[in-house]
């Protein structure tokens, strides 16, 4: 699968690393979906039963007949990559530093389903900002790691690897590559794990950024969840005095857990053996995230990308093929005992962007509630959960902005 340099178990070393797939295996993907035995097709004019036959069947004609996987490996093998061992598991990251001295650490967490090649798009702008409109003081190094169980990272063989413990392995990791001060970015359970980091605070944490930020108040999170099987209705039973941003709010997380059956699932990873065996069920999965983001994908497979084409799509789901990583990742779901959307106590600075394809458009005044210490809050017009990837020109100006006043 790759090439790297040989490691001592307890030691922490970082040593080099270097993506090689082997030609059989990427055979061996395509004979897979060549022979994909296909359902029939969907009996509603809509997504409402999941992601498309026609959907599917175009991708899977991409995938065997034109796709080519060598491109985005020639891309990460282009990046500085490494891996370190934390805690008994090897952590692969990509390490960037900018040219720019006075640069500020950053590193970045991607979610479920994404990975390092999530974040590709954003690394030249951050790190090298005079090239896309920025300035010198707006530069970035950047760590991106891969979250364990997920891509080239090694996979957890035993409980524990939650998002606290994968936040302190990530200020580990920031002090073990020498940086006594930096911050920390993160979408989805990236934001989740950038929010442990704040709750912990370690010292050389300057303050976070969130592109899914939890700000819902404990007791109206709670009543959201409880509707998660439809039996019964939550909103109606909301606190009179809301404002009109917050009942959207609600009603947006309400119909997230309504139709977030997947995460339930995820919870029983080994159920989802499949995802190990087939890689047009691995992809189907992957790509019915959320109503929104199932929306634009499609409508990119179909031949009208919104910033994520085809070929990124791919790129993302043939990584979690070849790394036989449908499982593993599944895993983390079952090890969370926290909630994403409620607010944590946070005091350390925290900057928030509100896309508006996310899952919720959090409301500033519970940005305000939740963040002690808001430094930053932003509301764009276009881009939805996986907005690095999709709109990274806006994106890396977010973060630009957002840690500005901590440099």
């Amino acid at each position: 699968m790759a090439v790297t340099t040989k490691t001592r178990p307890g030691t922490t070393e970082i040593r080099p690393f270097t993506v090689d797939i082997p030609q059989a295996d990427l055979d061996d993907l395509k004979r897979r979906i060549a022979a994909t035995r296909w359902p029939e097709k969907e009996t509603v004019p809509d997504q409402s039963q999941g992601v498309q036959l026609a959907t599917m069947q175009t991708l899977a004609r991409y995938w065997e007949k034109e796709y080519d996987w060598r491109k985005v490996e020639a891309r990460l093998n282009a990046l500085p990559q490494f891996m370190t061992q934390i805690d008994g598991l090897d952590i692969h990251f990509l390490h960037i530093r900018s040219k720019h001295d006075d640069a500020l650490p950053l590193i970045i967490t991607h979610g479920w389903p994404g990975s390092v090649i999530e974040q590709m798009k954003i690394i030249d702008p951050l790190t090298n900002p005079t090239a896309h409109g920025g300035s010198a003081s707006d530069a970035f190094h950047l760590v991106i790691p891969s979250m364990p169980g997920y891509g080239f990272s090694g996979k957890p063989s035993k409980p524990g690897w939650d998002p606290e413990h994968i936040a302190t392995a990530w200020t580990e990791l920031m002090k073990r590559l020498g940086y006594t001060r930096f911050v920390a970015q993160g979408g989805d359970w990236g934001a989740l794990i950038s929010e442990m980091m704040a709750v912990q605070a370690p010292p050389e944490l300057l303050g976070i950024h969130v592109n899914m930020p939890g700000v819902y108040p404990p007791e109206i999170d709670a009543l959201l969840q409880s509707g998660i099987t439809g039996a019964n209705n939550p909103l109606d039973s909301l606190p009179g005095n809301l404002s009109n941003d917050e009942k959207r709010a609600c009603e947006q997380a309400d119909f997230f857990w309504k139709h977030s059956s997947y995460a339930l699932e995820m919870g029983r990873a080994q159920t989802l053996t499949g995802l190990a065996d087939s890689p047009i069920a691995l992809a189907t999965y992957m790509l019915d995230h959320d109503a929104a983001s199932l929306k634009m994908l499609s409508e990119s497979i179909a031949g009208q990308p919104r910033g994520i084409t085809p070929e990124d799509v791919l790129d993302n789901i043939t990584l979690y093929w070849l790394t036989n990583t449908g499982v593993s990742s599944a895993r983390l779901y079952a090890e969370n005992a926290l909630s994403f959307f409620a607010a944590k106590g946070i005091t350390i600075p925290v900057a928030v962007s509100v896309f508006p394809d996310e899952l919720y458009e959090a409301p500033q005044s519970w940005a305000e509630q939740a963040y002690s210490n808001l430094i930053y809050y932003n509301k764009l017009d276009k881009g939805g959960h996986f907005a690095a990837w999709e709109q990274p020109k806006i994106f890396s100006e977010e973060l630009r902005a957002a840690f500005r006043s901590l440099r």
